[in-house]
């Protein structure tokens, strides 16, 4: 049996031998920034997993970008030299073929927040808050900071600290760079409606909106020419008046136009009045939608976590990958029970192999 999950696939030269993504998760156990024991174990738990890519967590441009303390970052040397001692551990366990990727971002009005398990709400008095930033002067919900708006020259200073921490990425030793435009951080609240009421070349038509994103996609590529580049939108709003799926269509071709190989098309999180109709594969139809109408590959992403599910996604073209993110935290080695329930050989490094034949017998149970 041929399995499409498990066909190999090249984007802007880079080769990855699947179909499968590990999506991007923060884990919000960083010190200032830096990579701590616990990415160590996690990127070489993720580069044994047989996912042919790795897409580790957000990864924030500047300091006042994280949106809590224990948020990963490329902004100081320390960060960089700790990105390269747990991805190079992870390189050196990873199945062969498997490439890392790091989601670089900025969290803007969303940022001086809680650890999830603390709350996750706007930090306290007492807990060392810092002033948050974004398109408008717009708080996220009640009850959070109104954000101080970017000015001209903070803009361009921002677009040259995404270009800074590209390069830091290369030199700890990724092999892509995957840029967040979603989830309601700055650079979707350059893109909404709801978050921007700029009236300069920042604000205004869709044109203008993605002026920032689009700018930040350009600074990367020329600043680190050699590593793929792709990008995570929120094709959808899901909010009468914001950013609407026609709009992802747009803003996905002008980012292919500079250089962008994928579309990861996930959706939401820019305003707390969002009716998302979560359910398995609730936003496969947004990659679809992107894939025909930018021509541009795109990667699935929510409430995946049946190798069928996947297997069909992939088949009928709806979008080129598939990215998964809870069922890699419940089963770390997913794509060996994918594998054995689409009859695919399975990818496991030797070590392992003793375990193999599991993956086969649950999959048939």
């Amino acid at each position: 049996m041929t399995s499409h999950l498990f066909s190999p696939i090249t984007l802007d030269g880079l080769d990855f031998p699947n179909r499968i993504a590990v999506a991007p998760m923060c884990q919000y156990s960083a010190d200032d920034g830096s990579a701590s024991d616990w990415h160590l174990q996690h990127w070489m738990n993720l580069a044994m997993s047989g996912a042919g890519m790795v897409t580790i967590e957000m990864t924030d441009v500047e300091r006042r970008g994280r949106i809590s303390h224990g948020c990963l970052g490329l902004y100081s040397d320390a960060n960089e030299d700790a990105a390269r001692r747990a991805l190079d551990a992870a390189k050196r366990v990873a199945i062969p073929g498997t490439k890392f990727g790091t989601q670089l971002a900025h969290a803007g009005r969303k940022a001086s927040n809680q650890r999830p398990w603390e709350g996750g709400g706007p930090l306290g008095p007492d807990q060392d808050p810092w002033p948050v930033v974004s398109a408008s002067a717009i708080a996220y919900a009640d009850g959070w900071q109104v954000p101080h708006a970017l000015s001209e020259a903070e803009i361009e200073a921002m677009i040259g600290r995404f270009a800074e921490a590209a390069l830091r990425a290369e030199r700890a030793g990724f092999d892509f760079i995957e840029l967040h435009g979603a989830h309601g951080y700055l650079l979707q609240q350059f893109l909404s409606p709801l978050s921007n009421v700029r009236t300069d070349r920042w604000g205004g038509s869709l044109e203008n909106r993605m002026r920032l994103i689009v700018e930040v996609a350009r600074a990367i590529r020329r600043a680190t020419p050699d590593l793929m580049l792709g990008a995570r939108l929120s094709v959808s709003d899901w909010v009468d008046g914001g950013f609407m799926p026609e709009d992802g269509i747009d803003v996905a071709r002008a980012l292919k136009d500079v250089g962008v190989a994928y579309i990861c098309c996930s959706s939401g999180g820019n305003s707390p009045l969002q009716k998302i109709p979560a359910g398995p594969g609730y936003q496969v139809h947004l990659a679809e939608a992107v894939r025909k109408g930018a021509g541009v590959p795109t990667r699935a992403v929510g409430m995946i976590d049946e190798p069928h599910q996947a297997e069909a996604i992939v088949n009928g073209g709806r979008a080129d990958m598939v990215a998964l993110g809870r069922a890699f935290i419940a089963d770390p080695r997913w794509p060996w029970r994918a594998a054995a329930a689409l009859g695919h050989d399975l990818r496991v490094a030797p070590q392992m192999a003793r375990g193999a034949y599991l993956a086969k017998k649950w999959s048939a149970a």
